[in-house]
């Protein structure tokens, strides 16, 4: 089965609009930007290094202001992550090692001042989503990089977040712990029906996990084109599958003319 062009409709939870972002050395990261959010979706944003993708991600999280353009969230304010509307997963776990793994995931909590009661309970929940039950008062430098990658992620999901962002989480890690983890955070997806932002620049990986692939040109980031991945049991079976193949052939070929795609030009 061959990806399709996605038409635009239904729900939107954030609307990026035209938006260009120059940082102060004057480098533009993103150009004539458009981007819809839909609620319950998992996007993958797949472009090379380079093409604004963090960025972007940054612009939705609000920790940044666009140069032009808009930016639109559920009720015209702008998320906050200390009240939990957003959860965020950087490329490193950014854990702090004086801390336990129950510490490390409490913090935004602490942060809200939640009483102890409720912010046990609910790292203890979170931990469980993750795999990581066992290890509540393991230090960081007992963990593997897959299980410090797991308590990053309870982290961003202890305070419930309506929407998930996450940056090349899995890029540092081994095949086989990078396999793990992606099965492990789809059956998570599934569980909680977050919407989910996920940034990568592997096309084995955002055809495995997303129900949309929106590609980015190479630096200035724009949208190219974006692929609606229609396969409702993503399995061990299914990264062998001919669907898989055609699925990932057709999202290279996506990306290759992205990439080719000169500055400026329109998407």
């Amino acid at each position: 089965m061959a990806a399709a062009e996605l038409q635009s409709g239904g729900d939107v939870s954030v609307s990026l609009q035209g938006v260009n972002k120059t940082f102060a050395s004057g480098v533009t990261a993103l150009e004539r930007f458009d981007l819809d959010l839909r609620p319950g979706e998992f996007i993958s944003l797949l472009g090379p290094s380079g093409c604004g993708k963090s960025t972007a991600l940054r612009l939705i999280a609000g920790l940044m202001e666009p140069t032009r353009g808009t930016v639109s969230w559920p009720g015209g304010s702008r998320p906050s992550g200390r009240h939990g509307q957003v959860g965020f997963v950087f490329q490193e776990p950014t854990l702090m090692p004086w801390a336990t793994v129950a510490g490390n995931v409490a913090l935004p909590l602490s942060l809200r001042r939640l009483d102890r009661e409720a912010m046990d309970a609910r790292v203890a929940a979170a931990l469980k989503q993750v795999g990581l039950d066992g290890f509540a008062a393991a230090y960081p430098r007992e963990l593997s990089g897959g299980m410090k990658m797991r308590a990053s992620i309870a982290r961003a999901l202890v305070t419930e977040p309506a929407l998930l962002l996450m940056d090349e989480p899995f890029a540092a890690l081994d095949e086989v712990t990078r396999f793990r983890l992606n099965d492990d955070l789809l059956a998570l997806w599934r569980a909680v029906r977050r919407t989910v932002v996920f940034v990568t620049h592997s096309v084995f990986e955002s055809v495995f996990l997303s129900n949309r692939i929106v590609v980015m040109t190479a630096r200035p980031g724009r949208v190219s084109s974006e692929l609606s991945i229609d396969a409702p049991v993503r399995d061990a079976n299914f990264r062998t599958s001919a669907e898989y193949a055609s699925y990932c052939r057709v999202t290279s070929q996506a990306l290759h003319q992205a990439m080719r795609a000169p500055a400026g030009a329109a998407a």
